[in-house]
């Protein structure tokens, strides 16, 4: 239960707020059917859902969005078919192009798909079918499903699919959490899990969504829901570093205040903004991340920052803690526009080889500060690509290959590492030399213990003349 406390103590006030502003729709549809277009709701009548399917609440948004062209959204639609249809060249040849497409935002009618292939999800659900339904069946920790079921009408309770009590919206949610529990009996559920599934089950069916939580649980944000929360502790920490560098005066005034990151970004992270933001730049974030991965994640909480925080005039409202807090926990969504936000995402300078640098000074305060980690932060993939490499790496060394990844020009990530640069010539040093400065996030990059890479650095002398 721990992660799950852990962050309830931690969650923000918003997010209580949420779960009991439109309390009648918890109660509506008898039958479990959702609320349509136009709907009367225990004699009050509710305005037609925006084009997402909400109700009402912040993230309703307005009719007077500006639409794309029939002709351009069919353009770009043709454009993500053709993507689709030779999916594993366009990653290995023009991710460029592929990531420049996610900047510009996935065609609604495509953004399931687009989702799991960027997280290569769709082939975890390919690889094992049946499995889903298997899970469903088992009986589940009753301490997890007890917590799961109180969870559930705190999810989007605007929204459409998840407005009627006992629902459909519901009901998956409750089916893909708790084969999560079971999938992986170690973690168990976080009660940040609930809006990520929730998200994903708005664009896809159930088992598709649950492939797609276990790769953001598992590549794109490890240990962000195990016990402890350690994770995002530490990212807190590489995070406050960061805006010391891009919005100085922002980082000033939290640390006069002695405002923690884990005060405000922990909903932040842990929900990949999905109950911070207006719902146009939400599915824009998503398009980013799991092109991107968690690079997205802190370039929005900086951005966010710099635009809340980054000036003298906005600071002259907030003259202690408790301003400081409220303006952090209740963003008005009028305050923030789609195109200026995507913006600013793309263009901070804020790169995978700066978090990890980051990361590393981190680890090592940490270490001397509070002891050892038992979360290895190396575990983190940095979206499609490193992904798409990960998977082709293991494929190559699981069916007896030849390392083929010595070849490439760029090192691979985790301890892979250590074996390119000793492979490639890359540096005069011994191998345990290697290992041991080859930065705490290659050491900890994955349940790899010294014995194996004995065996790994081994196999390399017999394969590298």
């Amino acid at each position: 239960l721990a992660a799950s406390n852990a962050f309830n103590s931690l969650m923000l006030p918003s997010a209580s707020l949420m779960s009991g502003t439109l309390e009648s729709l918890s109660g509506l549809g008898e039958d479990g059917s959702s609320v349509g277009s136009d709907s009367e709701i225990n004699g009050l009548t509710v305005r037609r859902t925006d084009k997402y399917g909400f109700l009402g609440g912040n993230q309703y948004s307005e009719s007077g969005e500006k639409e794309v062209r029939v002709e351009v959204a069919r353009q770009r639609e043709m454009k993500w078919l053709d993507m689709f249809s030779n999916w594993d060249k366009w990653i290995k040849h023009r991710f460029q192009k592929v990531k420049l497409r996610c900047r510009k935002g996935v065609p609604s009618s495509l953004r399931a798909k687009a989702w799991q292939l960027l997280s290569n999800s769709q082939e975890l659900l390919n690889a094992n079918p049946g499995k889903f339904e298997e899970l469903e069946r088992e009986q589940g920790e009753a301490k997890w499903l007890d917590i799961i079921e109180k969870d559930l009408h705190r999810q989007f309770p605007f929204h459409e699919m998840f407005a009627a009590r006992g629902g459909h919206g519901q009901q998956d949610l409750y089916r893909i959490l708790k084969a999560y529990t079971i999938y992986r009996p170690d973690e168990g559920y976080c009660q940040a899990q609930a809006p990520v599934a929730a998200v994903l089950l708005m664009h896809m069916p159930a088992e598709q969504a649950f492939w797609c939580l276990v790769q953001i649980c598992e590549k794109y944000l490890p240990g962000y829901y195990s016990a402890g929360l350690e994770a995002i502790q530490l990212d807190g920490e590489i995070f406050f570093s960061l805006l010391r560098r891009t919005c100085p005066m922002a980082y000033r005034h939290l640390k006069k205040f002695k405002i923690d990151p884990i005060l405000y970004m922990t909903e932040w992270f842990m929900c990949i903004f999905s109950r911070t933001l207006p719902w146009s730049c939400v599915l824009r974030v998503w398009d980013m991340f799991f092109c991107e991965g968690v690079k997205i994640v802190f370039r929005v909480g900086l951005v966010l920052l710099k635009q809340m925080l980054g000036s003298v005039d906005k600071l002259r409202e907030l003259q202690g803690m408790y301003e400081t807090m409220e303006r952090l926990r209740n963003i008005s969504p009028d305050t923030i526009r789609e195109d200026i936000l995507v913006q600013e995402i793309i263009t901070l300078p804020v790169t995978e080889a700066l978090i990890e640098r980051e990361c590393s000074i981190q680890v090592r305060k940490w270490r001397e500060s509070r002891g050892e980690l038992t979360h290895q932060p190396g575990r983190r993939l940095h979206g499609t690509r490193a992904i798409y490499e990960y998977k082709r790496r293991a494929s190559a060394i699981s069916s007896g290959g030849s390392f083929s990844f010595l070849g490439s020009p760029v090192p691979p990530p985790g301890p892979l590492r250590v074996i390119w640069m000793l492979g490639r010539g890359k540096t005069k040093q011994k191998p345990f030399e290697v290992i041991s400065s080859a930065g705490t996030e290659d050491r900890n990059a994955s349940n790899v213990d010294e014995d194996v890479f004995i065996v790994l650095l081994n196999v390399v002398s017999e394969c590298v003349p």
